[in-house]
């Protein structure tokens, strides 16, 4: 199981066993460039997804299903820039790709936004 989750600040994969319990790598965009504005890049979630696959492909794993989240809640629905990268560096690792679940947290009844009763002032 590749669990990518991408927002606008970062991108982290996670692999782990089918059950979620244990874990077999992880690697983040801010472990593999400098600046924090690149965190959130589609290069660094592709580097990020390389050194991942290296290490699950030494531990004998062949296969993956993916589940892609984004921020959810009150923030954005909609995954960052590096997550299309990561799944398409994965791929190109030599996974065989099971299915892909997108796994945001919608809330049914959303709860407040910050920034109080009128708004972020700037």
């Amino acid at each position: 199981m590749a669990h990518i989750f991408s927002s606008y600040n970062n991108t982290i994969i996670h692999i782990t066993d089918l059950t979620g319990a244990e874990t077999v790598s992880i690697s983040s965009g801010g472990h593999h460039v400098n600046a924090d504005r690149y965190e959130s890049s589609p290069f660094a979630a592709m580097k990020a997804a390389n050194v991942v696959t290296e290490s699950a492909k030494t531990k004998g794993f062949t296969g993956l299903h993916i589940r892609v989240r984004a921020v959810g809640g009150v923030g954005s629905r909609v995954p960052g820039p590096g997550a299309q990268a990561a799944i398409r560096a994965l791929a190109r690792g030599g996974f065989k790709i099971g299915k892909i679940d997108d796994v945001t947290p919608i809330p049914h009844d959303t709860t407040r936004k910050k920034g109080g009763k009128r708004g972020r002032r700037v």
